[in-house]
């Protein structure tokens, strides 16, 4: 839903949640792209600039994994490490599901979200 989950790196001159919600619009629109010719999705985007490249990647069904970088990396090598680091981060993914399916503790899991209206929000705004 493009919510910013961390960031890492030099990111100090970048809109972090603007890139956030454009890379999963992205990831929405290549979806459609994928239907129209018949494939499931694209699971990883690349896209080439003059100076920097973005790797787009689909992690576990649940994130988006967006790596920037320069000539100083290769593509080879960030797709390496990508999918290293989208394979551990899907298991935690998967672990955090189930424990949310089981409750924790024993105990149903209730989102921190869950108290607050639709009036809480519109006050937060107004």
């Amino acid at each position: 839903n493009g919510q910013l989950i961390a960031s890492y790196g030099e990111t100090d001159n970048i809109d972090t949640t603007s890139l956030a919600s454009l890379a999963a619009g992205n990831i929405a629109a290549t979806g459609g792209l994928a239907q129209l010719i018949g494939e499931k999705e694209f699971s990883i985007l690349f896209h080439e600039g003059e100076r920097d490249n973005l790797h787009i990647s689909i992690v576990g069904q649940r994130g988006i994994l967006v790596v920037i970088f320069d000539e100083r990396s290769s593509l080879g090598l960030v797709r390496l490490r990508v999918k290293k680091g989208s394979d551990e981060l899907a298991n935690v993914f998967t672990k955090i599901s189930e424990k949310v399916e089981k409750g924790i503790g024993g105990e149903g899991f209730e989102s921190p979200f869950a108290e607050i209206t639709d009036d809480d929000i519109d006050a937060l705004f107004s």
